[in-house]
């Protein structure tokens, strides 16, 4: 019998069974099967949406699938795959140009729809233009107070009358501060340059770290020092 002036005993080592080792062993499979199956449930499902809101548009002398006899996924996705490149094509050309005018002329006459037509115009400019749209660096900034830092992206510098108004030393620099585990939502800041400390990771290592809420470093070997090119 012990007593409260008899020194502390270990703990016994718990015991391992077959259940341990099988439970061990299930949740490896997990680990390695979630991020296949969570990608091939996604795709798939994205072909699908694709393909119920493309497929009743086709005409069905158009269709292959009314040839074949059975529904095929992600032939929704080929069809609207081919006629984007087709209106992207006939976009560069002088007509597709003139048409393109002409269609914008007409709704920027209608007051409803001008705003709603020039905000998506815009977003898919800001996406998917190819100039100086994406992001060169990844940073740090003190946010949402002193002590506190955030992963942020740096986009450009600030222009206009956003870098003349504010009384600031240095010039201000465009960082988007992303949500976690979100990355496309955030925070737009004008940080002044010398608040803002560059890292040396790439702008996809910093996303990474930002989606799995700072368990993904770039370089899990060693963490303070930037991954290794392949």
């Amino acid at each position: 019998m012990n007593t409260p002036f008899d020194p502390e005993q270990p703990p016994a080592p718990r015991r391992t069974g077959p259940l341990s080792g099988l439970r061990s062993s299930f949740l490896t499979g997990i680990v390695v099967i979630a991020p296949v199956g969570l990608t091939i449930w996604f795709i798939w499902s994205l072909m699908g949406f694709v393909d119920s809101v493309v497929l009743p548009l086709v005409p069905d002398r158009f269709n292959p699938g009314q040839y074949i006899g059975i529904n095929l996924r992600g032939l929704g996705v080929i069809i609207f795959l081919i006629f984007t490149i087709v209106v992207g094509w006939i976009a560069k050309g002088l007509i597709g140009r003139s048409l393109i005018r002409f269609g914008e002329s007409l709704v920027h006459r209608m007051p409803v729809v001008r705003s709603i037509y020039s905000g998506v115009k815009q977003i898919a400019e800001t996406v998917f233009a190819q100039s100086e749209r994406s992001f060169e660096k990844a940073c740090l900034v003190e946010y949402p107070r002193k002590g506190i830092w955030a992963i942020g992206f740096i986009s450009t510098e600030a222009k206009g009358e956003i870098a003349e108004r504010p009384a600031t030393a240095g010039a201000l620099m465009s960082v988007f501060l992303p949500t976690t585990p979100n990355p496309t939502s955030g925070f737009l800041l004008y940080v002044p340059r010398e608040d803002v400390i560059i890292l040396d990771m790439t702008v996809e290592d910093a996303a990474k770290l930002v989606i799995s809420a700072g368990l993904v470093y770039p370089n899990p070997k060693d963490p303070s020092r930037p991954a290794k090119a392949a």
